[in-house]
């Protein structure tokens, strides 16, 4: 479907969500709906997200290093080895929320993305295969007409529970979706729009290596 041509009057602005913290503006201009294909690097972004709940996106922007440096850079296959002892060290790290269910949802994560990969499941192919392998395209205008979640963050959600994952919940599934380009809901008027259209329509899912 193509973008309808816009107007000279159509207003120029950010996705209004941002506001104007300069690093929430970054995140919108350099990362927000830019189609993401390595499985890491979906797995780091659906545990960040999932430390979101109940808290602003921006708290966990805010912490993002420091999550990647207690979390083993979100490396499954290191945060296999982490322990009750981890786990309490954890707790005392003023770098991160200090939740302890959250925290242990990213081991529980780690432990469905590697029991995945062992059944020869490509965690990028799976969570991809929610939106046909391409990425949707949205057409809002106003920031009021986009979901918090939709039918198929709903099967994300289901599927990844069932894989074991936690703190994966729909709406929690869609903004993940839209941050890595599986959805792209930049409003019509944004700047940033074009840009991410260009990527998304280009995008193509790289094949799926032997596990």
């Amino acid at each position: 479907m193509h973008e309808p041509a816009s107007t000279m009057t159509e207003p120029q602005e950010r996705c209004p969500w941002c506001g104007d913290a300069p690093d929430y503006v970054a995140y919108h201009d350099q990362v927000w709906g830019r189609p993401v294909a390595d499985p890491l690097e979906l797995f780091a972004k659906l545990c960040l997200d999932g430390q979101q709940a109940g808290l602003s996106w921006l708290t966990i922007l805010r912490k993002q290093a420091n999550y990647r440096a207690a979390f083993a850079d979100f490396d499954p296959d290191r945060l296999a080895h982490f322990n009750h002892q981890d786990v309490e060290r954890l707790m005392q790290n003023t770098g991160i929320v200090r939740n302890r269910l959250k925290i242990q949802s990213i081991l529980k994560n780690a432990a469905g993305y590697r029991k995945m990969r062992s059944q020869g499941q490509n965690f990028a192919h799976f969570l991809w295969s929610f939106v046909d392998g391409r990425p949707q395209i949205n057409h809002f205008a106003s920031f009021p007409e986009i979901p918090t979640e939709t039918a198929a963050s709903q099967a994300m959600s289901r599927a990844l529970k069932q894989h074991g994952f936690n703190f994966v919940g729909p709406t929690i599934c869609y903004a993940f979706m839209q941050a890595v380009g599986m959805v792209n809901d930049h409003l019509t008027g944004c700047p940033q729009r074009a840009e991410t259209l260009a990527l998304s329509r280009s995008f193509q899912l790289p094949p799926a290596p032997p596990c």
